[in-house]
C-alpha cells in the first residue's frame, strides 16, 4: 500500500521527469506549465507530447494545430488560440487556413446549436447525410 509520504514522492518524482523532458524540447520549462497541478503535471505534459507534438500519430502537426485553434477559438480562450495560431503558423500554415480554421470552431457550434434547438430527429438526420455523402461521392463533387 502506497503511503501518503510515497505518493508524494512519485508526482513530484514523475514532475521532475517531465520538467527534464520540457527543458529538452523547448530549452527551457516555459512559466505557464507552473499552472498545471503537480497531481496531473505528468500526464498533462505526456498529452502534449504524445498527441499534441508528436509526429507519430495519424495526423499531421499542422492538421491537429489547426483542430487545436478551431477548438480554442470557439471556447475564446486567448492563451490557447495564440498558441496554436503560432505553431500552426511555423507548421506551414497560412493567414487563409488560420481564418478558415478558426471560423470551423463557429460553424460547426452554430450548426449544431441550430440542429439540438430545433430537436431535429437524430435518425432522419444520419440517414440525409448518408444520402447527401454518397450523391456527392457519386457525381464526383
Amino acid at each position: 500500500m502506497l503511503t501518503e509520504e510515497h505518493m508524494g514522492k512519485n508526482i513530484a518524482s514523475n514532475r521532475k521527469e517531465a520538467e527534464a523532458e520540457i527543458k529538452g524540447r523547448y530549452g527551457f520549462v516555459p512559466e505557464f506549465f507552473d499552472a498545471m497541478p503537480e497531481a496531473g503535471f505528468h500526464a498533462l505534459w505526456g498529452l502534449q507530447r504524445d498527441i499534441e507534438d508528436s509526429e507519430e500519430t495519424r495526423l499531421d502537426n499542422k492538421t491537429k494545430q489547426l483542430i487545436g485553434l478551431a477548438v480554442a477559438a470557439h471556447v475564446k480562450c486567448q492563451y490557447c488560440t495564440y498558441y496554436h495560431t503560432r505553431v500552426a503558423h511555423a507548421l506551414g500554415a497560412n493567414e487563409e487556413e488560420l481564418r478558415e480554421a478558426a471560423s470551423m470552431g463557429g460553424v460547426t457550434s452554430a450548426l449544431s446549436n441550430t440542429l439540438t434547438g430545433a430537436r431535429v430527429d437524430f435518425d432522419q438526420f444520419k440517414r440525409d447525410v448518408d444520402r447527401a455523402i454518397e450523391h456527392v461521392v457519386k457525381n464526383g463533387r
